[in-house]
């Protein structure tokens, strides 16, 4: 085993579904059996979390993948550059809508994306009051909500100000009534469903392409720093990816979840049966991954460039994509 440069290590994560790798990593001593000392360090939000990682609080973290090419163009604010060699999630986001607005208009999930959009705008220009959330402005969830809202109008899905929110938050605030809807990875969406708050009425699948959504990250400088700890890393991870594949039963990554107030509903076999297997489904889904590609931070570039107006050309985007993979 090559010497490592650094063992003690804090990693970063949001409490979210796709953070999960990186928690059975840790509760099956995987980093141990690396040489590494890990401490997960559960973050507040994505902002505060960004900011640790670059400001070399955290060591590495369970990211945002377009916090890497906003990083890269100093839209962040901090203009230190990240980089990714893992994949976390792929494409994993959905969108819930009030139930009571789903039933005033007659919203459902069997409509497609472009029909449920078309009635969100009709209801908004009818003057209805309609508070629409994501995670962060630098994050495939914003992009899909814009994509979504752009298959009524263009200039109304430009135009349309969308409220940020950390993750955990999205159920509290649904529940109270200061938002009427967001977009946000599980178990969020699944619990304000549960919970009778709001109905799931699209995933981002349906509207974005197939690119990845969290990524193991660090500073450029650490990668570069650190490249046997990094590996060391990554190979740990995926040896938990591998056992979320692969083990026949989830009830032991299942327990941790719940002991780490990820899934903070009642769900099981037996009781919400439903929404019980969907979680099932979707944390088999986090189990082995493909390596970051460029034309996934090509695509976030892209969607930064229409939305933000940034004025970037294909050479730049290209350049800057390849900047974020280590």
């Amino acid at each position: 085993m090559p010497q490592l440069e650094k063992t003690e290590i804090q990693l970063g994560y949001i409490p979210l579904l796709d953070s999960v790798a990186l928690l059975w990593a840790h509760h099956q001593h995987y980093f141990q059996d690396e040489g590494l000392n890990v401490t997960l360090v559960k973050e507040a939000s994505w902002a505060s979390l960004r900011d640790r990682l670059a400001y070399g609080i955290l060591d590495a973290a369970h990211c945002l993948s377009a916090m890497l090419p906003a990083a890269a163009l100093g839209e962040d604010q901090i203009s230190i550059p990240l980089q990714t060699g893992l994949i976390l999630s792929t494409n994993r986001a959905y969108v819930s809508l009030s139930q009571k607005h789903c039933y005033e208009w007659h919203i459902s999930e069997q409509d497609r994306p472009e029909i449920s959009a078309s009635k969100l705008m009709q209801a908004i220009q009818s003057g209805q009051r309609v508070a629409l959330a994501h995670v962060f402005k630098h994050s495939i969830h914003h992009y899909s909500l814009r994509q979504w809202l752009a298959l009524a109008n263009e200039s109304f899905a430009k135009n349309l100000q969308l409220l940020t929110l950390p993750p955990p938050y999205m159920v509290e605030a649904i529940a109270a009534k200061t938002i009427d809807g967001f977009c946000v990875g599980e178990p969020w969406n699944i619990q304000a469903e549960v919970e009778g708050h709001s109905q799931i009425i699209l995933q981002s699948q349906q509207i974005i392409p197939n690119i990845a959504d969290k990524v193991l990250a660090t500073t450029q400088e650490w990668a570069q720093l650190h490249p046997h700890t990094l590996t060391a890393l990554q190979n740990a991870i995926q040896r938990a990816q591998h056992d979320l594949a692969t083990l026949q039963h989830l009830d032991e990554v299942w327990a941790l979840l719940k002991g780490l107030n990820i899934i903070r509903f009642p769900c099981s076999a037996s009781i919400h049966v439903q929404a019980y297997h969907k979680i099932q489904q979707i944390i088999r889904c986090f189990g082995t991954q493909h390596i970051p590609q460029v034309e996934h931070f090509e695509w976030i570039l892209q969607q930064m460039n229409h939305w933000d107006d940034l004025n970037l050309d294909a050479e730049k985007i290209k350049a800057i994509a390849q900047s974020c993979i280590i």
